[in-house]
């Protein structure tokens, strides 16, 4: 068991601190969504009826696909942009690990199986980090235009203004609304890490470099 938590704390910690924000945002959107049907003299729902709510739903999806399409973006853009002196940046001048041809590896018992197998299937793995956030990115942004389609009918119901298709919503301006002003907030945060690790230094975090690094120093 100590073991386990040695090895696997920051993902240990990390899900929890998820789950419990998970928890306290469906309880808090839970009550919000009753008050809100309490406004307009319909019945509260119980807690069942409410996680398969298009108002639970675009709350959550919505989040996410930004999540997941910062990530996405940030992987695929490491691959080809640097910036000098950020411990997030590959170094311009030097030759990374990450760019190590895993062809020369197949030999390598210890290389996982598709480095040994080679071919298509090695091509998939050497792309298998951004197609994974690419699909997780993909499903959550549909899930977000089915799932805010059917809040933004609900609340077009309440105030006598009729009901969107998903299409009418991913078209018109809500949707897209609420997709920018998350994802540019990702965008800004992940840039900010990326500038800010060039001057400023955690100690003891691998995000930072070590704390005596010159400024010039990539990675």
């Amino acid at each position: 068991m100590k073991n386990i938590w040695k090895n696997n704390s920051l993902s240990i910690v990390l899900f929890a601190a998820f789950f419990v924000c998970l928890f306290g945002q469906t309880m808090t959107g839970y009550a919000v969504y009753n008050e809100d049907r309490e406004e307009h003299q319909q019945q509260v729902v119980s807690m069942p009826m409410y996680l398969t709510s298009g108002h639970f739903g675009e709350a959550i999806f919505e989040n996410w696909e930004s999540e997941f399409l910062q990530m996405a973006a940030y992987i695929l853009l490491t691959v080809f942009l640097f910036q000098k002196g950020s411990a997030e940046s590959k170094d311009p001048d030097a030759t990374e690990e990450s760019d190590e041809k895993p062809e020369s590896k197949s030999s390598d018992s210890n290389a996982p199986w598709p480095v040994r197998h080679g071919g298509f299937v090695l091509t998939l793995y050497k792309n298998s980090l951004l197609i994974a956030f690419a699909f997780l990115f993909l499903m959550s942004f549909s899930l977000h235009a089915v799932e805010g389609a059917r809040e933004n009918c609900r609340e077009g119901v309440l105030h006598q203004q009729g009901c969107e298709t998903v299409r009418e919503y991913v078209t018109g301006p809500q949707f897209w609304f609420e997709s920018f002003q998350n994802w540019q907030s990702e965008f800004l945060a992940v840039g900010s890490i990326v500038i800010l690790s060039i001057f400023l230094r955690q100690q003891g975090s691998p995000e930072s470099k070590s704390v005596a690094a010159p400024h010039s120093t990539t990675g």
